[in-house]
């Protein structure tokens, strides 16, 4: 039971950024933006988040900082598809390059020539809310003594499904999405709902980022991020585009995170190669997107540049 609640627990730590960036890919993906540039939107989020960490002490203003650092990114990734027509994936890719670099970059600035950024005291962290409301060292404690981030991004899924299916401004983001043609006949401005919709999935993805550098870790690496903004985009695709499916799918990648984490343990009776163990979270992507990419319905208008007028 004790090795589940770990696995639990480690399952909701890493699950938690997931979330924050799948939750971001809903909202960009429903607008009719594809974003595959939340990769360099965790990546830069996570940067500004450290930084803002360790110079402010404060892991909230940090956290809002990481947010507002990936929704700039984002305004750029609007720009380009929503003013300028650009093709989506490719103006993904930009951003993904153009991010971290500009976090290492600006990490060698602010910090004497290094690409990480100095640890941030445990005391700075991102506060754990239950802490001492169980038995230290219960079954309960191990899995419910998580980060703050963790509580929160479960709330942003409900909060999410219900702006999306509850709220005009969902209703606008989905008609964009769907037929922006019948939308924009309705009075409805495509460009801005899309805009809205884009540097909210930054923003989102900022704050997945931050959460792995305030929370998961306590510093900033290039390596961070490694691949989890794709993986939330798998989340979305294998979620149908829902809020709470790919909440499903982040979970799921987690869980298999959390199975390398576990038999990577050198206290265990056997031995796994630390190579093999980190390829599960990336085969387990590999395999859902094959599985069931076929099934997902995108939006109708997923990926289709609009120009007022058209239809």
């Amino acid at each position: 039971m004790e090795d589940i609640a770990l696995i639990l627990s480690t399952t909701l730590m890493y699950s938690t950024p997931l979330i924050f960036a799948a939750l971001g890919g809903v909202f960009s993906e429903n607008s009719g933006i594809v974003n595959i540039g939340i990769e360099g939107m965790m990546t830069i989020g996570a940067f500004a988040g450290a930084a803002a960490g360790y110079m402010v002490g404060n892991p909230w203003i940090a956290f809002l900082v990481g947010g507002l650092a990936g929704g700039l990114f984002a305004l750029i990734h609007a720009i380009a598809t929503v003013s300028f027509n650009a093709d989506h994936t490719i103006s993904g890719v930009a951003i993904n390059l153009l991010a971290p670099g500009v976090a290492l970059f600006t990490s060698k600035i602010m910090f004497d020539g290094a690409t990480m950024t100095p640890t941030i005291p445990m005391e700075n962290k991102i506060p754990r809310p239950l802490n001492g409301v169980f038995p230290s060292g219960s079954i309960l404690d191990t899995i419910f003594n998580a980060y703050a981030t963790v509580f929160l991004a479960f709330i942003l899924v409900a909060v999410v499904y219900y702006v999306l299916y509850k709220t005009k401004f969902g209703l606008r983001v989905r008609a964009v999405g769907e037929h922006p043609g019948a939308a924009d006949t309705l009075g409805i401005n495509v460009a801005k709902t899309r805009y809205k919709a884009v540097i909210l999935s930054g923003i989102l993805a900022g704050l997945g980022g931050a959460s792995m550098s305030l929370a998961v870790v306590s510093s900033f690496r290039p390596t961070l991020i490694s691949g989890q903004g794709y993986i939330a985009i798998a989340a979305v695709i294998f979620g149908k585009w829902r809020p709470q499916w790919s909440m499903v799918a982040c979970l799921l990648f987690g869980f298999s995170t959390a199975l390398s984490v576990y038999f990577g343990n050198p206290e265990l009776p056997f031995s796994i190669n630390e190579n093999l163990l980190s390829m599960i979270p990336y085969i387990v992507t590999l395999v859902v997107l094959v599985l069931f990419v076929k099934s997902s319905k995108a939006p109708a208008a997923l990926g289709n540049s609009y120009k007022k007028g058209e239809r």
